[in-house]
């Protein structure tokens, strides 16, 4: 569904991102680990047209997107959930959500997909009128994740979607995102700091350091690798 091939991004003289490729097959969770600073957020946000790229090739269901507008980049069912969750805290729960579908015209499949967002984060639908920024930090995170699938999308980018969240609150996030990808056949591309979270719940699993892939695999080989043990897991 997606195919990075020889990606280099930099800020001025700062090169974040140094000749990365990879691949995000359909339907599948695809989880990338590294260090703050390692170019996992650079690397998203060049994906969903908010940096562009000094060199490379992304494309996107087989079409090149690497100068595309953000906004043409939803609109061809890619979605961007970002680090920090970015909702608009003066506006209610419901309206985030409805600025998820601003591109879409079905009014039956929004108020379908508004519906499933309310079954799939049930504390949503009870904080309906409520602003988003009066939300915890997980309940942000639900919103942000939600407003995201309210762009119908094919495939979702989700970045740091464990961060500043209470631990207890983490383990459902993380549910919520298989639940999404295997009854929906969302694919997804997750970037976070929690890597055994991550490479519990991914397919395949890119290692990322100073912008440059040093280590893929399948998600449950990386997890025993010793050296992700080591530098990433806590454990040896």
């Amino acid at each position: 569904m997606l195919e990075i091939n020889d990606l280099h991004v930099a800020y001025g003289e700062i090169n974040a991102i140094k000749g990365i490729s990879l691949r995000v097959p359909d339907k599948s969770i695809v989880t990338l680990i590294g260090a703050n600073g390692a170019g996992k957020t650079t690397l998203l946000r060049t994906v969903s047209a908010l940096i562009k790229p000094k060199s490379g090739s992304i494309k996107f269901l087989g079409e090149e997107i690497g100068h595309a507008k953000p906004h043409h980049i939803v609109g061809r069912g890619l979605a961007h959930s970002p680090e920090g969750r970015m909702i608009f805290a003066n506006l209610t729960v419901q309206e985030n959500l409805r600025m998820g579908a601003y591109l879409r015209k079905d009014s039956d499949g929004i108020k379908k997909d508004l519906d499933y967002c309310y079954e799939i984060f049930p504390r949503l639908k009870e904080r309906l009128t409520q602003l988003g920024g009066t939300l915890s930090g997980g309940e942000q995170q639900m919103l942000a994740i939600a407003r995201a699938l309210m762009s119908k999308p094919k495939m979702l980018l989700l970045d740091e979607p464990s961060l500043g969240i209470a631990p207890i609150l983490v383990r459902t996030i993380f549910e919520k995102i298989v639940e999404i990808n295997n009854a929906l056949g969302v694919t997804v591309l997750l970037v976070e700091q929690n890597a055994h979270m991550a490479l519990s719940v991914a397919h395949h699993a890119y290692v990322l350091e100073t912008g440059k892939i040093v280590l893929e695999g399948s998600a449950a080989d990386l997890a025993k690798n010793e050296e992700v043990k080591r530098a990433y897991l806590g454990t040896a």
